[in-house]
Order: structure tokens, then sequence, then C-alpha cells
């Protein structure tokens, strides 16, 4: 595939890159991110297919896009079944395909923790997994608070996402956005109940919730099956319990879970390397895997002209530095 060209094309459906079998490409996870369009990209026998958000540039003509958040990646499926043969598995230099179809100036894609179909990628972060097929472990600190929240009578509630209730959901939205408020986090991260509730109907969700003593969500987190992974998607704890960390209980209830579904967690990394969040996850994680995105210029000129009056800068679009 990383030999020939290839012409990708702007889809309107934007179920055409939604399945059913992985959580960041399925029809609830694509409702809940607002998706807009599918790129579609042809090279050779093969088919590309990526999820995206488009959005206009300003105040003129000019569209770009990204990925929606988390790891939607892209998928692959035989453009020519009839011909017979096997997917390729190398990958594809961005340089070879025809964007001019699509109208975008550029698009930012995120990938799967998989190899990355797409050559030329910017490991944008390392992420920290609690593999079941090495030996886990955890820090010993860990351990004695995990025990000590049990004998003082917090458990762990583990729910499909389709059966949680609306207390559950409430009190993990609470939660939430607590941790958001305390962290200062963009707007963009407080989702909203509508955008939990969707991605909740997902059979390929749990809702892990911390129960304290008097009954009421502690801590809790949305786990969600993709990719060959479980990852430890959205999560938070609430203030009134932050001097218990009852999160390091969901966690190990969490790795339980992918244990039993013999897949390995991905706790995800931190804001930036080697933060507090990073370290509280590196406390549970036998393993890291580096996280690739692709930052694409699909129409140079244009992206040249609206970056001009920029400085020159490592964020991607340049122009929306």
């Amino acid at each position: 595939m990383s030999g020939n060209a290839a012409t990708a094309e702007l889809l309107a459906d934007r179920g055409e890159a939604a399945t059913s079998e992985e959580f960041f490409r399925s029809r609830q996870f694509i409702d809940a991110e607002g998706v807009t369009h599918t790129l579609r990209v042809e090279a050779g026998r093969d088919v590309l297919l990526a999820p995206l958000i488009v959005r206009p540039i300003g105040e003129g003509p000019e569209r770009d896009a990204i990925s929606p958040y988390g790891y939607p990646g892209v998928a692959i499926s035989d453009f020519d079944h009839t011909m017979g043969g096997s997917k390729s598995d190398m990958a594809l230099d961005p340089v070879l395909i025809d964007f001019s179809a699509t109208g975008l100036v550029s698009t930012f894609v995120r990938h799967t923790l998989a190899e990355p179909p797409l050559a030329d990628t910017t490991e944008r972060n390392v992420v920290q997994i609690a593999d079941p097929a090495l030996p886990l472990k955890s820090r010993g600190s860990d351990r004695n608070q995990i025990n000590k929240n049990r004998r003082n009578g917090y458990e762990v509630r583990l729910v499909p996402g389709p059966e949680t209730s609306p207390e559950d959901r409430a009190g993990f939205l609470a939660a939430y956005e607590q941790t958001m408020r305390r962290a200062g986090a963009a707007e963009h991260y407080f989702f909203g109940a509508e955008y939990f509730d969707t991605i909740l109907r997902s059979p390929r969700t749990w809702l892990a919730t911390a129960i304290a003593p008097g009954g009421e969500v502690a801590a809790a987190s949305i786990a969600a099956s993709s990719d060959g992974y479980l990852h430890y998607y959205l999560s938070g704890s609430a203030d009134s319990h932050l001097r218990d960390s009852p999160m390091k209980n969901v966690v190990a209830a969490l790795i339980e879970h992918a244990t039993d579904l013999a897949l390995p967690l991905n706790l995800g990394g931190g804001i930036t390397r080697g933060d507090p969040l990073e370290e509280f996850k590196r406390g549970f994680a036998n393993r890291q895997q580096p996280w690739h995105t692709s930052e694409l210029i699909c129409d140079p000129a244009a992206y040249a002209r609206l970056s001009s009056t920029h400085k020159p800068t490592t964020f991607f679009p340049a122009y929306r530095s």
C-alpha cells in the first residue's frame, strides 16, 4: 500500500466509518461526538475510513477537520473483495494521497493504539497499560489504600453501560465535572449528561462506580472496549472523598475486568509527560505504549497562506495556534 498513489474523498455519510464492533467507531460514539463526515481513502485494493468533525476556518470559505476525541483511528477494509488477498500491512505515505477532492485545508487524525496505517506519524503521548498477559503490579501504598477503603465500607459496582441507572449516571457526572473544575479543564471537556447517556448506550461500555459507605458515588469511570483494548476512558472523583483516593479501587476493579476479558487495560497518559496524573496511572501499569497522530496538510497553498500571520509553533494546524 505504501508505494501506490491514493485518492481521498470526504463523505457526508458520517456512518460510513462506523462499525458495531469497536466503541471508538460505533454509532453511539459517533453520535455523541458530533461526527459530521467520513474520510475515505482508496489505496490500491484497500479502503481507509476515518470519522471526522469538519469545521469552518474563521469567517472564510475554507474548512479543516479533526478526529473525534479518544482513539478512533483509521479503519482498513478491502477495496475489492473479489480480487482475494489480504489487507496490506504497509503504512501508506500521506504524500501519495491526493486530498484535492476533500476541499479540506488540513486534517488532524487520532490513531488507535495499533500500528498506524499511515506513515510519518507523530508520537503524541505515551499511555500506561495494565496488561494481564504480563505479571500485574501495583504499589504497596496503593494496595494498602484499596484495602483500607474496602474495610471502611467502600465497594465498587461494575455495570454494563446500557444497564446503568439514572442515579449512577448522575453520580458519575457530578464526580467528573468536579474533577474537571479542579483541573481547570477547558470548556470542551465538560461533555454533559446527554453525551454520557449516548455513549453508555453502547454494549461495549461499562460504568465502574466506587460507592462510599453513605451510598453516594465517590469516584467513577467509564470503560470502553475497542480495537483490542479495554480503555479507562473518562473518570472523576468527588471532592468530598478525595482524601480516601477511591479511584484506586475503581482502577483495581477495571484491571480485574480487563483480565476477565483477556484484554490489556489502557489507562491513558498524563496531560504532560511525568505529571501527577501519569504518575498515578504508572502505579498500576506494567508496560507503556506510544500513541500516534497524523497531521495531514491537504491543501499546502491554503495552509501556508492561513499560517503566514502566525508565529512558528509546534501546534497543528498552525493557523489555529
